[in-house]
């Protein structure tokens, strides 16, 4: 695409990689350019935090907050209730409204970290769509917005169409999801003057179906702008790891474990991370991105730092870095490691391996534990673990005992009380 921007804001989008897909590039730009630009994206409440498959909307956020727009952070408290159908295989469980809420206060926490938010300008607004979902009346809506809706039109979605060609069901409730979520981007323009929608770019039929439903019932030109779904260099979705989601909350992911995802990516991914989930100059992502050999690591060291700074602040990224110094440098147990603390009680006459691998995080199951050790990637003190039926007592535990799953993955066991 050959398109050159006025905006600050399409210009960072362009030039770092953020942008896929936009409803009309000269359109948003141009509004950008005239003065505060109000954007949101939503977020479903659908565990008590986020996670790194969501940074690039969060940093789409900050970079729009950032270059003189206001962003709006969207909590789907009532979209939850129904469930985002797009690309699954299942419905999702439905969750309490008390869950719900749990879960908005977590996701809070994350984007304080990157958004200011206030009265100002171009401070940020928190809103949730329970605001205007719940007290909804179904034939009001039916009647002034669902007529509105073309069925032959929904169906032919991708992401609709993609869980109906496997033969897989999709309910009445779930199929209401898009509709509501063009409600919201019709809401969101009426109440506070919200042009453009960002989001992934599967979420791209949802999108056009607010703008156009908009359009049809206020007659307002909006926007709206997709990034791309990223997956790292192999071929897998970003976000994941060998132990599960990479969440952005401190108390589901720590700092260190955060630190060191950065730290493991691919060579072929640092330029793109770099330029995507930090806020370094693109000549400077571009040219450590293309260092090669040994190199590169002092690059992926820069990107774990920039990345863990934003999310976990200057103090958490040292401290993570100092730690993984200590461990694959220094062969030490390092102060920031993932710790298990057990009690005497908790211990008895002696605790297996198994639960001590298990319990510390390196495995989801005893199964996954004997076959770490059968592979011969379990070690304890850096002294591989040979014995599934090893069994540690207190006596083991008077100095705390550093436990390893393959060259990467470490955690600290100590005895408390």
């Amino acid at each position: 695409m050959t398109y050159h921007p006025k905006s600050d804001f399409m210009h960072v989008m362009m030039e770092r990689g953020f942008l896929a897909d936009c409803t009309d590039y000269q359109g948003l730009d141009a509004a950008l350019s005239k003065g505060v630009v109000r954007g949101y994206i939503g977020f479903d409440a659908t565990a008590q935090s986020l996670h790194v498959g969501s940074l690039i909307q969060i940093m789409t956020l900050r970079w729009l907050q950032k270059t003189g727009g206001k962003p709006i952070t969207l909590m789907g408290g009532g979209t939850t209730k129904v469930g985002d159908p797009s690309f699954r295989a299942e419905e999702r469980p439905l969750l309490t409204p008390a869950q719900i809420d749990e879960n908005i206060a977590g996701i809070k926490q994350v984007f304080e970290k990157y958004l200011a938010y206030g009265e100002g300008p171009t401070d940020a607004l928190m809103l949730n769509n329970a605001e205007w979902l719940d007290g909804l009346n179904y034939l009001e809506f039916l009647r002034d917005i669902g007529r509105h809706f073309s069925v032959n039109r929904m169906l032919s979605f991708e992401s609709v169409k993609s869980r109906l060609d496997r033969e897989q069901s999709l309910s009445f409730l779930e199929f209401n999801y898009m509709i509501l979520q063009a409600y919201d981007f019709l809401e969101l323009n009426r109440r506070y003057g919200c042009i453009v929608q960002f989001g992934g770019s599967d979420q791209w039929g949802n999108i056009v179906n607010g703008i156009d439903l908009t359009r049809r019932v206020l007659d307002h030109e909006i926007y709206g702008m997709t990034t791309p779904l990223l997956t790292t260099a192999d071929g897998k979705k970003m976000g994941k790891s060998a132990d599960g989601a990479v969440w952005l909350n401190g108390n589901m992911r720590s700092p260190y474990d955060f630190w060191q995802f950065w730290r493991n990516t691919m060579d072929a991914d640092v330029g793109r991370f770099l330029k995507l989930y930090t806020e370094l100059p693109v000549d400077e992502c571009a040219r450590l991105g293309a260092l090669g050999g040994a190199e590169i690591n002092a690059a992926k060291i820069v990107l774990a730092d920039a990345v863990t700074t934003l999310c976990h602040g200057a103090d958490a990224a040292a401290a993570a870095k100092a730690t993984a110094l200590e461990v694959f440098e220094k062969g030490g147990a390092g102060d920031d490691l993932p710790t298990l603390e057990l009690t005497p009680q908790e211990i008895g006459e002696g605790i297996s391996i198994i639960q001590l691998i298990v319990r510390s995080g390196l495995a989801k199951s005893g199964k996954e534990a004997k076959r770490l050790i059968s592979d011969n990637g379990a070690r304890m003190d850096d002294a591989p673990v040979t014995d599934t039926g090893l069994m540690i007592d207190s006596g083991a535990l008077a100095s705390p005992i550093k436990l390893s799953a393959g060259k990467k993955r470490h955690a600290l066991v100590k005895l408390t009380g």
